[in-house]
């Protein structure tokens, strides 16, 4: 039987008992690799819902992506026909790659704090993913980051659990609704994370899509709050996540709250040579007449360095990345919108 079901998954916790039997057996055949599987009758809907939380809370059932089913009048049960992603011999070899990756991938992280843990599965998405603009079959699951170096939310998302449970870092794949009417067309993927007995949300596919010349963390264990500014609503609940401080930028004293404050750590950026400042505004809203200020006073630390300033705003979550350079640009804020589509690398 696959992880998950009887190891604390998440998704498992919340069914009921003729729900857990259905995908407990779903998890037996799918492992054994059945042709069909035979489970005790759900509504249509529901079916389906438990076999995508059963995925949500399994990554490693990466090669069974879809499913079929046949019933028959008066039965309690019906079939379900896998529809697997490779054959037997080819679905054997990938889970032997896969397990030998996140081995050596992990093993280093074993002994790290869970902060660390949690930052360097994120800083390996950054590192070694793109997104995969054709979205192909294996973009959804976790073969793509971690087998091809490519993949979308979904997949980005598998991966973050998969390598979180090899480092014993509690940790659930979230799904939220589309909205069409906010031209949002697809539905987002991203992670929940516990630390210290709290859980955060951490979406390592925005943070990719955001990075310039920077790793960004503008998503790295949030709150409720700051998540649902730009994420959806969840399409299965989730547990609460309630404490607002413990966020990377707050962390790591990089969540300003006074405009001297910015000028004074942008100037220390500058005489260290560097040529990035990344920050988070934690000041109030981030209106025009706030935001003017503080480019006049970062323009500011730069000239008396002979500098001049760029900016990349992400403007829900209140996030300024400041571009030091010699040559003065037409474009001096740029609006980011963070997006699955838009990863950098």
């Amino acid at each position: 039987m696959s992880r998950g079901s009887h190891l604390g998954g998440y998704y498992y916790r919340q069914l009921n008992t003729l729900e857990k039997s259905v995908y407990d057996d779903l998890s037996a055949g799918f492992t054994a690799l059945a042709p069909v599987v035979r489970v005790r009758r759900l509504a249509d809907q529901r079916l389906g819902d438990v076999f995508a939380m059963l995925r949500l809370d399994n990554p490693l059932l990466f090669y069974v992506p879809a499913y079929a089913y046949r019933s028959y009048p008066e039965a309690d049960h019906v079939e379900v026909l896998p529809q697997y992603l490779f054959d037997k011999g080819k679905i054997r070899e990938q889970q032997r790659s896969m397990t030998a990756r996140i081995t050596r991938l992990t093993r280093p992280w074993l002994t790290l704090s869970p902060w660390d843990k949690e930052k360097a599965i994120h800083d390996f998405i950054l590192e070694n993913v793109r997104y995969d603009k054709l979205k192909k079959a294996y973009s959804h699951e976790i073969i793509g980051p971690l087998g091809q170096g490519v993949g979308v939310c979904e997949g980005i998302a598998k991966t973050v659990k998969v390598l979180c449970d090899a480092v014993n870092l509690p940790c659930i794949v979230a799904l939220c609704h589309n909205a069409p009417e906010k031209s949002i067309k697809y539905r987002h993927t991203w992670n929940l994370v516990q630390q210290g007995g709290k859980w955060y949300h951490l979406d390592a596919t925005f943070d990719n899509s955001l990075q310039l010349t920077a790793p960004r963390y503008d998503y790295f264990n949030l709150d409720d709050k700051r998540i649902f500014r730009d994420h959806q609503s969840p399409v299965y609940p989730l547990p609460a996540c309630s404490d607002g401080e413990g966020g990377y930028y707050r962390r790591e004293k990089l969540s300003l709250t006074k405009p001297e404050d910015v000028e004074n750590r942008a100037g220390q950026a500058l005489r260290k040579k560097k040529d990035t400042f990344v920050f988070q505004w934690r000041g109030g809203g981030l209106n025009q007449a706030v935001l003017t200020d503080l480019v006049a006073r970062c323009d500011r630390a730069a000239a008396a360095r002979e500098k001049f300033v760029t900016y990349s705003l992400n403007l829900p979550q209140q996030v300024l990345e400041l571009h030091f350079q010699i040559r003065k640009s037409d474009d001096e804020v740029t609006l980011q919108q963070p997006d699955e589509g838009q990863s950098a690398n």
